[in-house]
């Protein structure tokens, strides 16, 4: 289904049933993730963030008089089209799209698209810290840090509190730190490292 913020629902879907699809045989699977006067944001599905792909439509909607700016980040699959927000424009747009094999559709793979987002910012805010840090400091050191701070900070404050801690919760641990303490890679790697002890 499509998406949009500012009612263009309708105009859409009117472009989309009539487009023909004769230019391109694998239509390339794409998101309208927001439709604002002036300015469209697509996302090209995981399948077909092809640097080439991608910058084959770049290029085509560049070279429409009515686009002022077309930019792309192939990692996220994102084009952001700029135009002169123009009653028809966006249906110029839309069919130009249509006529270069984008089909739009429901693109979720995986992992939406809040969460995308998310993982980005805090892949982006990792490298800050380890630029700032030259290296020394990063977020999957401070985030265990800070949650040990935490904890022990709690500790002090009510006491261990044993007696309040779930039987399932022990349970799980139990259960999660077997596993992870025995996992297969561990093994491999310890009957590696001493060949003649098994």
């Amino acid at each position: 289904m499509l998406t949009n913020s500012h009612g263009n629902l309708t105009k859409i879907a009117k472009v989309i049933d009539q487009a023909s699809f004769k230019t391109t045989p694998k239509p390339i699977s794409t998101k309208i993730i927001s439709d604002t006067p002036g300015r469209l944001r697509l996302r090209i599905s995981q399948a077909h963030r092809h640097p080439k792909e991608i910058q084959r439509i770049a290029n085509v909607l560049k070279a429409q008089s009515y686009i002022n700016q077309v930019r792309t980040n192939i990692s996220h699959g994102s084009i952001i089209i700029n135009h002169d927000g123009q009653d028809t424009t966006l249906e110029n747009v839309l069919t130009t799209l249509l006529d270069l094999g984008v089909t739009f559709a429901d693109i979720t793979e995986g992992n939406s698209e809040a969460a995308e987002d998310m993982k980005s910012t805090i892949v982006n805010l990792n490298k800050r810290f380890e630029q700032a840090t030259s290296g020394e400091v990063d977020l999957r050191f401070l985030f265990p840090l800070g949650l040990s701070i935490l904890a022990v900070r709690q500790v002090m404050v009510k006491g261990l509190q044993l007696e309040i801690i779930p039987w399932y919760v022990l349970a799980w641990y139990a259960f999660d730190s077997f596993i992870k303490l025995n996992s297969t890679s561990q093994l491999q790697v310890s009957s590696e490292s001493y060949p003649n002890s098994v």
